[in-house]
């Protein structure tokens, strides 16, 4: 179940081919790779193995880090090569799958987060209600950085991409879900504000109209809906 309906289901295949650029994220390494591998697996197999509930996968409040990802979640008096459980917090950004550096990094641009990638994880991998394909020809974002030297956020480089009606509906459905986890960056570490040094605005709203004003509120929201994430898993397994 870990080593091959979960790779396959959270993306941990993926995680070969993601590779953060070297000037913009250049504390990224291979050990700290290898330590989002080994998170995700410890923490998917201790749900199996110790029979909790599915829900759990979403909120669960404990992770296993050890010293190379602890350093990278601020985690603190973490020392060592070998993994711990450690509890978290409520009000921990790392609850759940949503806290995952691999999740976060496997739906992530090389050089910046992409609500797009995350918004569609999302729908299809937890929600189950994946998103239409993109029309053809769909022209690229514009380039973050601007002409006068002013840097885009990740949601105003967005709102000129919706400009275009022929992305605007889909967009309204995809973007929120994936704008609830833009205080991660690419690379899955906590942020107060992006790149620009503009504070991060990771609110939105459900396709039901439910708002939210962040990862914690956005958990919240799949927790006391369990339905669609349940059956979603269910599909997955039987597949």
């Amino acid at each position: 179940l870990t080593s091959s309906f979960a790779a396959q289901w959270l993306w941990v295949r993926n995680l070969d081919a993601a590779i953060p650029s070297e000037p913009i994220f250049p504390n990224f390494d291979e050990a700290l790779k290898r330590a989002l591998r080994q998170e995700i697996e410890l923490f998917f197999d201790s749900i199996v193995s110790e029979d909790r509930s599915v829900l759990d996968l979403l909120d669960a409040d404990y992770t296993f880090v050890n010293e190379r990802l602890a350093k990278h979640y601020d985690i603190p008096y973490i020392v060592g090569t070998d993994f711990r459980r450690v509890q978290l917090g409520d009000d921990s950004p790392r609850r759940g799958l949503l806290g995952k550096g691999l999740v976060l990094l496997v739906t992530s641009r090389s050089t910046r987060t992409s609500p797009v990638v995350r918004g569609k994880w999302i729908l299809e991998n937890l929600l189950g209600t994946p998103p239409p394909a993109p029309p053809a020809n769909v022209p690229p974002l514009p380039e973050q950085k601007q002409d006068d030297g002013r840097v885009l956020t990740v949601r105003e480089l967005m709102a000129q991409h919706r400009a275009n009606p022929v992305c605007a509906t889909c967009h309204a459905t995809i973007d929120p879900a994936g704008f609830a986890l833009e205080q991660f960056d690419a690379t899955g570490k906590w942020r107060e504000v992006d790149v620009g040094f503009q504070p991060i605005d990771a609110s939105g709203t459900m396709p039901d109209g439910t708002p939210f004003s962040g990862i914690h509120e956005f958990r919240r929201l799949l927790v006391d809906n369990p339905g669609p994430f349940v059956h979603t898993l269910t599909d997955r397994l039987l597949m």
